[in-house]
């Protein structure tokens, strides 16, 4: 059964047409899958540390890119 189309379902449905391409553009995920045992875990300890994914992606992403240039730093000079 299918609600009824009030004024704010239209005007929403009708922003959302409309800005489709831009938060298109905007924004973009990962479409990765991981083992159902590790993403259990993971999500255990966001939620026991109060982390949200989004912070994991960009922690995770800095401490990749120093690690890479300091391997890439050490190897210029060796």
């Amino acid at each position: 059964m299918k609600k009824e189309d009030a004024r704010e379902r239209l005007v929403r449905r009708k922003y959302e047409a409309t800005h489709k391409e831009e938060r298109k553009w905007a924004t973009e995920q990962f479409n990765t899958r991981l083992p159902r045992k590790d993403y259990e875990e993971i999500c255990a300890f966001l939620e026991a540390n109060r982390i949200r994914k989004i912070d994991l992606i960009y922690k995770g992403y800095e401490a990749l890119r120093e690690e890479v240039r300091m391997r890439d730093g050490k190897e210029k000079t060796e």
